[in-house]
């Protein structure tokens, strides 16, 4: 008998490598969808401007996951808010095109998604059931990107939306975070009054006014986040519990703060001290890095009710250790 096959889009990502390693450790036959190929990278098994190729990989699968779309590692000028919502939403629909039309649907669809989706909490963690969802650029992206998934009838295929946490391992946003530790500036980043501006206005079908800012969270905002080996074992778990379905939570069940990362930071790499970064020096660091501040201000407090209901136990608990983990890599 063929091994089962499993479709996964946006696979070169630091996410999607891990993935495809573990999907093939697991016996899954894999087939990647992604952008055509460069001079001296391999190409993909079908690219997004073939749909005919597409559909045919789609047909037939077991396992389709989706982790395709744009970093939001940027600034958010207009030409990128486009990209960033278009790379989820224009990747997603070609993929539901393709499941609707497939004689052999998958089983089960796994289509990224971001805990970003909810508001700004300080007062109590946001769950599946109870959560409450935020409002403003990077909130609307997520809205659009999920409503785009559930979209229609798939009667045979499962679909699960991932919404991640910040996820720890060898992957860039750790990168940069240390390297600033390095250079002394591994303190917390504290909230303050800053200039007004449009970048993180609504987007989308339905936009919402954007959130507010200047919260005086002094560096206590929360953190969510989910180490790498967990969520490739939380993938694994899905793939595994039919009964879970619809947006699932990965992120640890005790989210951390600002402070306890960037204590966490210094501590893995070995500087003693860390100056902390108010508002108004962080924004022009932000400016220089081509980076957005709300990517280390908003306070995203993520707890997974579906995991822990269903019984899947985290390997990566402690904040310290993954951290460290995350940084010898």
């Amino acid at each position: 008998m063929s091994p089962a096959r499993a479709v996964v889009a946006g696979a070169s990502g630091f996410v999607g490598t891990h993935l495809v390693q573990d999907l093939a450790r697991r016996g899954y036959d894999v087939t990647r969808v992604g952008r055509r190929a460069r001079p001296g990278r391999p190409g993909p098994d079908a690219s997004w401007d073939e749909e005919a190729a597409v559909a045919r990989l789609v047909d037939g699968a077991d396992l389709l996951v989706n982790l395709a779309g744009r970093s939001v590692g940027c600034r958010y000028t207009d030409a990128r808010r486009e990209e960033i919502l278009r790379s989820r939403t224009e990747t997603t629909a070609a993929l539901h095109r393709a499941v609707s039309a497939a004689e052999r649907p998958p089983r089960l669809w796994l289509n990224a998604s971001t805990g970003t989706i909810y508001r700004h909490a300080v007062d109590r963690p946001q769950t599946e059931s109870s959560g409450e969802l935020g409002s403003g650029f990077s909130v609307d992206v997520a809205r659009e990107w999920e409503r785009t998934f559930f979209a229609g009838e798939l009667p045979a295929t499962r679909r699960v939306a991932l919404r991640m946490a910040i996820v720890l391992g060898d992957g860039p946003a750790v990168a940069m975070l240390a390297r600033a530790a390095r250079l002394g500036l591994g303190g917390p980043q504290l909230d303050g009054w800053w200039f007004g501006h449009r970048r993180y206005r609504g987007t989308g079908s339905s936009p919402t006014a954007p959130a507010a800012t200047g919260h005086r969270t002094r560096g206590h905002q929360r953190f969510s986040w989910i180490h790498v080996e967990d969520l490739l074992a939380a993938i694994r778990f899905l793939d595994e519990h039919p009964e879970l379905e619809g947006p699932v939570n990965l992120a640890v069940p005790e989210a951390g703060t600002n402070r306890d990362l960037m204590a966490a930071l210094r501590r893995a790499v070995g500087a003693p001290v860390g100056l902390p970064a108010p508002r108004w020096l962080l924004e022009p660091g932000m400016w220089v890095l081509r980076q957005e501040s709300e990517l280390v201000l908003k306070s995203r407090w993520v707890a997974p009710e579906k995991l822990t209901a269903a019984g899947f136990t985290f390997r990566w608990t402690d904040l310290d250790a993954a951290v460290a983990d995350a940084v010898s890599r």
